[in-house]
């Protein structure tokens, strides 16, 4: 029995939730105040450079990963993908 099917990596758990993170992070830092209470402006500004770097590079990697596993669309790395692009065009349209 081949138990490999639907098997998913660590590395491409790794990426598809810190896609999920920084997707988050950069939503719900665009629909809240972040410097209304002092803790959570702390957070963002500590947060959002690390984030950055993530939101850009993210998909690179996953689109490198993505062509390693000959474009499945049953990938987390696809998904990923999907996520971030969301995110970029959400930052990018709302401003």
């Amino acid at each position: 029995m081949n138990t490999a099917i639907n098997k998913h990596t660590n590395l491409s758990k790794i990426i598809f939730f810190l896609s999920i993170e920084v997707s988050l992070f950069w939503i719900v830092a665009g629909l809240i105040n972040v410097y209304y209470f002092t803790i959570v402006g702390v957070i963002y500004e500590i947060g959002w450079l690390p984030n950055l770097i993530l939101l850009f590079t993210l998909p690179l990697v996953s689109l490198y990963f993505l062509s390693k596993v000959n474009k499945k669309l049953t990938s987390l790395y696809f998904y990923s993908m999907v996520i971030l692009t969301i995110a970029i065009l959400k930052i990018l349209l709302t401003q």
